[in-house]
């Protein structure tokens, strides 16, 4: 990036000019204060890995294209991107944000206080989000404390009634729920520009303390915010599990059906399967040896170096390849197989590099995460202790996007319109996880293919792709790659069609993949379809599935529901007083009105699934 170049985007940022700069991440506004300020320290700070930071050939390769390593400007802080949190330690063991020590909650709505604070103040840790994989299970025993005290309180008074003290109970728990979710979506980090990216993991927790948890933190979402706004988060996954809760004998069977209920009203629940095989393999009958997800879909549990779960463990960096870029410039698919290969390798040492700058740093460059014990062990740490050895627990990712779009530049089609063309994907995707299987091997890292979730790389990687190549009918000639191993939004599909021709690729894309499906019409009045979904998604062996359908809501009158061109209740036609819900790579990402262009784009392209 040279000086003229750093200068322009600085003009933009100040003046405000380029949406798709300054809304590039839509949890952020960039034209506030902090978020301006944010934006300048972040494009100086990407100039200067870039320039400083990147070996010669992994530069290269990025600075034209062919590759991107994800999150550059927090390269130099040695930041990783994301941590699933072990709660129940964090709150037994008691915490210190820096300015005094927060001992263990005694009943459940400090519980969830605290839970808010460690959120926020992780945040500040590390580039990506944070989830916790056993939300129900880590807060269950402050679910009991609150019915001891309860009961406690009902006996000094005369009246020792254990159904009553339940009900308080119930009530308490429930207002815990609400006010983490207004927490979640009011509280701000990294210098007041940005809501913490949050996920929480839940459902398979089978005692009554557990179930309560997870009962009202559906139903707290299902109320929404303060004014009935659908909360962006927490992001919300339900854990799917034979024998616990999707069939009408499971104990949690009920659960399951709230879920959906949800999920018709607020897009959430997502859904992450444990019984799918690329999971069920991990699964010992214990809490921590389940699946658990970050919203956006990363996923972390299998380990060379340690347990293979997902508590106290995270994605240290992704780099991902633009694959249309590859095919384009390809003679033949040996060609592209050869090009291939020089970009998957160059992205391996690239992601190699960056994690032997990121183990010179050390305890007291993350006094919160490491000190605190949020990554698994941290807390045993000395402040001075290089962090070399602890963070081989994480994983390193080799993404990719747009390999919709490179079948149609290799083979005329893509892989949701032809068989051959399915095939010629399914081995470009194998060939990249078999290259990141034989680089953990190789260097005694946690090395896993992923299906690439960040929507703005997308849009960078069409415009320069287009900015070389021009258009080019079925690859080029969207303002977006398709995400992953997509089959394109464009494309007219059933929805089950679609998520049997997706589902064999989350087993290749072992650090994170996801398969939603679109649906047209009010999700709530037809709960069964809903259902039928996701025993689709689980027979089919998906990992992470979703599902979207249209949530909006009238400012004008608070009229929830679908609205076409005008709100059916007060007649509204301005759209500037309609907001409109989305879902972009697992998560919500609020208003579509904050959406860069390519994010726009690739909603109003989408098709509806039968």
């Amino acid at each position: 990036m040279k000086y003229e170049e750093l200068m322009n985007q600085f003009n933009e940022i100040v003046g405000s000019e380029n949406k798709d700069l300054i809304q590039e991440n839509a949890n952020t506004d960039g034209m506030s204060p902090m978020g301006m300020m944010s934006l300048l320290g972040a494009t100086s700070a990407k100039h200067y890995a870039v320039e400083k930071l990147l070996s010669s050939e992994a530069r290269e390769s990025y600075e034209n294209g062919y590759i991107h390593p994800h999150d550059l400007d927090f390269f130099a802080t040695g930041t990783t991107t994301c941590c699933q949190i072990p709660l129940a330690k964090v709150l037994k063991n008691g915490f210190d944000t820096g300015h005094g020590h927060m001992r263990e909650p005694n009943n459940i709505m400090s519980a969830m206080s605290l839970t808010s604070i460690i959120l926020q103040a992780n945040q500040n840790q590390q580039h990506g989000g944070q989830s916790i994989p056993m939300f129900d299970y880590d807060l269950a025993p402050y679910v009991k404390k609150s019915f001891d005290k309860n009961f406690k309180m009902l006996a000094e008074f005369g009246v020792a009634d254990s159904s009553k003290a339940w009900e308080m109970t119930d009530k308490e728990v429930y207002q815990a729920c609400e006010a983490f979710i207004h927490n979640s979506n009011s509280m701000h980090s990294r210098g007041g520009s940005q809501t913490p990216f949050v996920s929480i993991n839940l459902g398979t927790d089978m005692s009554d303390t557990g179930r309560m948890i997870t009962k009202n933190m559906l139903l707290a979402t299902q109320a929404g915010l303060g004014d009935g706004e659908t909360p962006i988060f927490p992001i919300i996954v339900f854990k799917i599990k034979d024998g616990i809760n999707f069939n009408q004998e499971d104990p949690n069977y009920d659960l399951y059906q709230l879920s959906l209920e949800t999920t018709s009203k607020r897009l959430f629940p997502n859904y992450v399967f444990i019984d799918a095989p690329m999971n069920i393999k991990y699964y010992d009958g214990t809490p921590e040896s389940e699946i658990a997800t970050m919203g956006c879909r990363t996923r972390t549990i299998s380990n060379v170096n340690g347990e293979e779960t997902p508590v106290g463990r995270g994605n240290l960096s992704f780099t991902s390849i633009n694959l249309p870029l590859i095919a384009i410039e390809s003679e033949s698919l040996e060609d592209f197989y050869i090009k291939l290969n020089k970009y998957t390798d160059i992205s391996i040492r690239q992601l190699q590099d960056r994690y032997l700058y990121q183990a010179e740093k050390t305890v007291a460059n993350f006094k919160f995460l490491y000190g605190q014990g949020l990554w698994d062990n941290g807390e045993e740490l000395g402040e001075n202790v290089k962090l070399g050895e602890i963070l081989k627990q994480g994983t390193l990712s080799v993404g990719f996007v747009g390999l919709a779009e490179a079948l149609v530049a290799l083979t005329g089609k893509h892989h949701g319109e032809c068989l051959e063309s399915w095939n010629i994907g399914y081995d470009i995707v194998q060939f990249i996880r078999d290259k990141t299987d034989v680089a953990t091997k190789k260097y005694g890292m946690n090395y896993t293919c992923l299906a690439t979730p960040a929507e703005s790389f997308a849009g960078k990687a069409l415009k320069s792709t287009k900015k070389k190549h021009g258009v080019i009918e079925g690859v080029t000639d969207r303002e977006y790659f398709t995400n992953g191993f997509h089959i394109p939004v464009y494309h007219k599909i059933n929805a089950f069609d679609k998520i049997r021709k997706e589902a064999p690729f989350h087993e290749l894309t072992n650090a994170g993949h996801i398969t939603y499906v679109e649906l047209d019409g009010d999700a709530s009045k037809n709960i069964e379809a809903l259902d039928t979904i996701v025993r689709t998604m689980k027979e089919s062996g998906i990992g992470y599935g979703s599902i979207n359908h249209p949530v909006d809501r009238c400012l004008e009158c608070n009229h929830k529901g679908i609205i076409n061109n005008e709100c059916p209740k007060c007649g509204n036609k301005n759209e500037d007083r309609i907001e409109r819900i989305r879902r972009i790579t697992g998560y919500l990402v609020g208003s579509m009105k904050k959406w860069n262009s390519a994010k726009r784009a690739e909603e109003r392209e989408r098709v509806k699934h039968s």
